[in-house]
C-alpha cells in the first residue's frame, strides 16, 4: 500500500466518521422536534379561547395587562401581560397564570396590595393599572 493510499484511505475515514457524527445529531433533533410536535397537538386539543367579559372590568383575571410600582419605590415598576404557559416562550412582558406574581394578583383591583412569596423573596407590590386587549 502506498503513501497516497494510506492518506486517502484515513480522510475517507474522518469523512466518514463527521457523516455518522451528522447522521446521529441530527436523528436526535428530529426525535426532540417530533416530542415536541407531539406535545402542542395534544396542548391544542385541550386548549380553549378565553373570551373577554365585562364582569372582570377592574379587576385581574386571564389575559389582563398589568402594572405595578414597588411599595417602597413608586418608579420602580413592573409591566406584565398574564397568558397561559405555552404563550410566554419569547414574550417579554408575558408571565404564565401559574407564576407566584400571577396567582397573587388574581381577582385583585387598582390600588391593593400584591404580596409575592417564593422561596428567595417576600415583596409588596401596589396595583397602578389593569387592561385588556392587545397590550404587549
Amino acid at each position: 500500500m502506498t503513501y497516497c493510499h494510506q492518506v486517502n484511505t484515513f480522510s475517507l475515514e474522518i469523512v466518514y466518521n463527521h457523516i455518522g457524527l451528522f447522521y446521529q445529531y441530527n436523528k436526535r433533533k428530529l426525535r426532540e422536534i417530533d416530542r415536541r410536535i407531539h406535545y402542542l397537538t395534544k396542548r391544542l386539543e385541550e386548549l380553549r379561547p378565553v373570551d373577554y367579559s365585562p364582569e372582570q372590568e377592574g379587576k385581574i383575571y386571564f389575559g389582563a395587562s398589568v402594572t405595578l410600582s414597588d411599595e417602597n419605590d413608586e418608579n420602580d415598576l413592573l409591566t406584565f401581560r398574564i397568558v397561559g404557559p405555552d404563550e410566554i416562550y419569547h414574550q417579554k412582558h408575558y408571565i404564565s397564570i401559574d407564576s407566584p406574581m400571577a396567582r397573587a394578583c388574581l381577582g385583585k383591583e387598582e390600588g391593593d396590595e400584591v404580596k409575592v412569596k417564593t422561596e428567595l423573596s417576600h415583596k409588596t407590590w401596589i396595583i397602578e393599572s389593569i387592561e385588556y386587549g392587545n397590550a404587549s
